[in-house]
């Protein structure tokens, strides 16, 4: 209970510490953040084309939402479903090869799909999509007030985690994480790799889907920059400077990233060298992440606590006896 009631008291002060937009941002880009940590860490995947999910997901929900008056969950389901469905086209492809051929795939589906973007008239070129109406969730909540939308933004971040944490502790996650490991074993033993392989896409594009839809509505706006290749790289770059393969990673890369552009857009194009830097800093000093090294850091301070411990134990009794 210790850990869930500490997530509670942090969710409840963090809005009367920082902006609540600028939280939101983090909420939702740890989601997308934990899309690719999911394919990479967990199923041994590499995808470029998570933008490209995103993406579709932001403009479909904005499009209903604005253009058909969906209410705020349906229009949620539709960016949702849209996502789903262009990722599992996206896996049909991409399982059929491994390694940087697999990443390629990806990469050259998303880059289709960002220009059949450019193209269409719904997404309104370079304006996208503005002024998307939040409305009322489930008919009761008013998502015009913002902190009803930091809390539906933080309640997803939340599901969306766990909900993997407990998928990666289940049957089909610790097949996933066999395959990832040793694949020709798991076909020798007669299991349907493949098939494996699609449902994490399916996963994945679920998880980045729930991210594009909330941006959408967060930020009441679609652009092609949330199908463009370089928000691929920004997964990646969460990923990694969080920690690959760990549940918190994304949230941990997703408030770096999100915290230096948010503070640091002063800078200007400055800001992509600093993140470069960032990057190289952490492949460099810390090459498990940013939170497998806070974590072994904590076990070594409480490995030396409990030893200096023991060390003046016998020296107490010594004195006592005396």
């Amino acid at each position: 209970m210790v850990p869930a009631l500490a997530t509670v008291a942090a969710l409840l002060a963090l809005p009367m510490l920082l902006y609540p937009v600028y939280l939101m941002k983090i909420f939702c880009f740890t989601i997308f953040a934990a899309s690719f940590n999911f394919l990479l860490g967990f199923a041994g995947i590499m995808s470029f084309g998570q933008a490209a999910l995103f993406g579709t997901a932001a403009y479909l929900t904005a499009h209903a939402a604005k253009e058909w008056a969906l209410p705020p969950e349906a229009a949620i389901g539709v960016g949702i479903a849209a996502a789903l469905a262009l990722g599992l086209v996206m896996g049909i492809f991409a399982i059929r090869r491994r390694s940087i051929y697999q990443a390629m795939i990806t990469l050259a589906i998303a880059q289709m799909i960002y220009f059949a973007y450019v193209q269409a008239s719904f997404t309104h070129g370079e304006d996208g999509i503005q002024s998307v109406p939040r409305g009322m969730l489930l008919g009761l909540i008013d998502l015009h007030n913002d902190a009803n939308v930091y809390w539906l933004s933080a309640v997803a971040m939340l599901g969306v985690l766990f909900g993997l944490r407990r998928l990666m502790n289940s049957p089909f996650g610790m097949m996933l994480i066999a395959i990832r490991d040793n694949e020709r074993r798991a076909l020798s033993l007669g299991h349907n790799v493949d098939g494996y392989k699609l449902a994490a896409f399916g996963v994945a594009a679920f998880c980045a889907g729930v991210a594009g839809s909330m941006s959408a509505i967060i930020f009441q706006l679609a652009t092609l920059s949330d199908a463009h290749w370089q928000l691929s790289g920004e997964a990646v770059l969460m990923a990694l400077i969080g920690g690959i393969g760990t549940f918190g990673g994304p949230l941990v890369g997703a408030a770096v990233l999100v915290t230096m552009q948010h503070f640091l857009s002063s800078f200007g194009a400055w800001i992509m060298a600093i993140q470069g830097a960032v990057f190289v800093l952490s492949v460099l000093l810390f090459r498990d992440g940013l939170l497998p090294h806070a974590l072994a850091l904590v076990a070594n301070l409480r490995r030396r606590d409990a030893s200096s411990e023991d060390a003046a134990a016998p020296r107490t009794v010594e004195a006592v006896g005396q």
